[in-house]
């Protein structure tokens, strides 16, 4: 294995490990590790199947949690945007 994988598995990994510990959303791993959104989203879903499924399988959980609630964090963050909007 060369150099280049050893580091992108090594970043999948760290990646994974986040998304489970802090519970985190695509976005908010992205903004963390200082990659895209896409990135991360590959990482995830395609690549790290290939490499602990154990821990695909945690990942997978907190996304598609994520996923369900993603309507009650929009309607939230648009409530916070226009309260912001008022007070200034």
């Amino acid at each position: 294995m060369n150099t280049h994988n050893y580091d992108i598995e090594d970043r999948i990994i760290k990646l994974a490990n986040y998304i489970v510990d802090t519970k985190s959303t695509v976005r908010g791993a992205a903004k963390e590790f200082g990659v895209s959104k896409s990135t991360v989203h590959k990482d995830m879903v395609s690549r790290l199947n290939k490499i602990d499924k154990r821990l695909y399988t945690e990942v997978r959980g907190v996304l598609d949690e994520n996923k369900k609630e993603r309507h009650i964090r929009g309607g939230l963050a648009t409530k916070q945007k226009y309260k912001n909007m008022k007070s200034k």
